[in-house]
């Protein structure tokens, strides 16, 4: 299973690869990372982990069985929370415009792509329960503008996104010990005993 950082990483990849959002709209993949929008840099497009939360649809309280004499404690699903934003580079009055179309871009990539395999964070048709979901976080102006504390640095059009379940694997093992051998032991008198019963 995947950590939060490959997590990204991966996602990243397949908003890179897919329909072409590299060279078409954004040239260089480089300038797609994860950034806050006061730690843009050179970004482009930067996506903004906002908030990470448990998720409440799945909890696992078994132990997994590595083998006969260990176990792995369950692991943590949770929810990613992202805020992606655009920074285009562009004079002045075509900026807004640069920033809707790499915004809208990333809306139908995220939208054709809705599913993720588990295993491969890769795109997928199957609606397993534990394949991650990428949907859109219909939050008022208000909430957005409330997550966008970062002073001097004026509110931007953003895309808010959750990304669940993805699975944070414990990493906490335990010792068990297996029953291999069991031993029956039968008193002779009790089996004379049963045996008057029957022929009595």
């Amino acid at each position: 299973m995947w950590n939060l950082w490959e997590s990204w990483k991966r996602i990243l990849l397949c908003l890179i690869c897919c329909e072409n959002l590299v060279p078409d709209v954004v040239q260089n993949p480089d300038a797609i990372g994860l950034c806050s929008p006061d730690e843009k840099g050179d970004m482009l497009l930067g996506l903004h982990l906002y908030d990470i939360r448990e998720n409440e649809e799945i909890r696992i309280n078994e132990m997994v069985n590595l083998d006969v004499s260990k176990q792995k404690y369950p692991s943590v699903y949770v929810t990613l929370c992202y805020m992606i934003t655009a920074y285009s580079s562009a004079d002045v009055k075509f900026r807004a415009g640069e920033d809707h179309k790499i915004l809208n871009k990333v809306l139908q990539v995220l939208n054709d792509h809705a599913l993720l395999d588990a295993d491969t964070l890769t795109p997928t048709a199957k609606a397993q329960e534990m394949n991650l979901r990428i949907h859109i976080a219909n939050l008022t102006l208000e909430e957005k503008q409330r997550l966008w504390n970062f002073p001097n640095h004026p509110y931007r059009a953003s895309l808010f996104y959750r990304i669940a379940p993805v699975e944070v694997e414990s990493g906490r093992l335990r010792e068990v010990k297996r029953v291999v051998d069991v031993e029956f032991r039968v008193d002779e008198k009790d089996t004379e005993k049963e045996t008057e019963r029957e022929h009595g």
